[in-house]
């Protein structure tokens, strides 16, 4: 079973093609959390845990969902998280995870995807995305082939740099910059609700023809990359950068 969480697709998209190769059931976990009730599986193959690299780590709002989550069956649990280079000690912080949560550790691994943390990096433009893209389609296949063969994903060397980043950084990044009071929308908005629906805690709904958030953002990046008039900002930080966008709505 191959789970994800995504705001912009890279996650969506990683997932999508994992479940292919396997033949596999891919289920949405931003579904799964707009529906607001405890989330039960049975699978008696390897659950993949597919997601976006928060500050060198799982996201906050994944890791919460996994806890809090049941699974019957097979516990064997893989990660795969897509970054824009790295995802520093994140396998440490999923290995407790899996003891926590009554699931077998198998591994962690990165998936280089275009970056996509536009209220904080600069983004690469279309022609670059859709080369990191393909990039990621063979080594999307090489992990698929060891979680198909029963395989551990191979333990990567963690350096200090790396244990600081999911560390000390991460327990700063989110009071620091996870909140949603610098997202607005433009004259452009045409009031779709496309924001809204997308939002996967909820957090967004149309105030006067205008989204309005409510407090509960994970920075998802959801809202502002699929906005199909470019309406949304985050602040000055999002201007003049490309909103990329690999959501696919029919497994949102």
């Amino acid at each position: 079973m191959i789970l994800y969480f995504s705001g912009t697709g890279n996650s969506q998209w990683a997932a999508r093609r994992l479940a292919e190769a396997l033949g596999d059931e891919v289920v949405s976990i931003n579904r799964a959390m707009k529906d607001g009730h405890p989330a039960s599986f049975r699978s008696e193959r390897p659950l993949v845990f597919v997601a976006p690299t928060y500050a060198w780590r799982m996201p906050r709002v994944v890791d919460r969902w996994i806890r809090n989550a049941r699974f019957e069956g097979g516990h064997d649990a893989y990660f795969v998280l897509t970054c824009a280079g790295s995802c520093g000690n994140a396998a440490a912080y999923a290995r407790k995870l899996c003891a926590s949560a009554g699931l077998r550790f198998r591994g962690l691994e990165p998936v280089v995807m275009p970056e996509n943390y536009l209220a904080l990096y600069d983004t690469p433009d279309a022609e670059a995305c859709r080369a990191i893209v393909e990039r990621a389609e063979p080594r999307l296949a090489e992990l698929a082939a060891l979680v198909g063969d029963d395989e551990p994903f191979p333990d990567r060397p963690v350096g200090l740099r790396d244990r600081f980043r999911s560390g000390p950084v991460n327990v700063a990044f989110y009071p620091a910059l996870v909140h949603d009071a610098k997202f607005a929308a433009s004259d452009a908005c045409v009031a779709c609700g496309r924001c809204a629906e997308r939002c996967p805690l909820g957090n967004i709904a149309l105030a006067g023809g205008k989204p309005a958030w409510h407090g509960s953002c994970t920075h998802c990046m959801a809202c502002i990359a699929g906005c199909p008039t470019g309406a949304i900002e985050y602040g000055s930080k999002s201007r003049n950068r490309h909103r990329h966008d690999l959501w696919t709505e029919e497994l949102a």
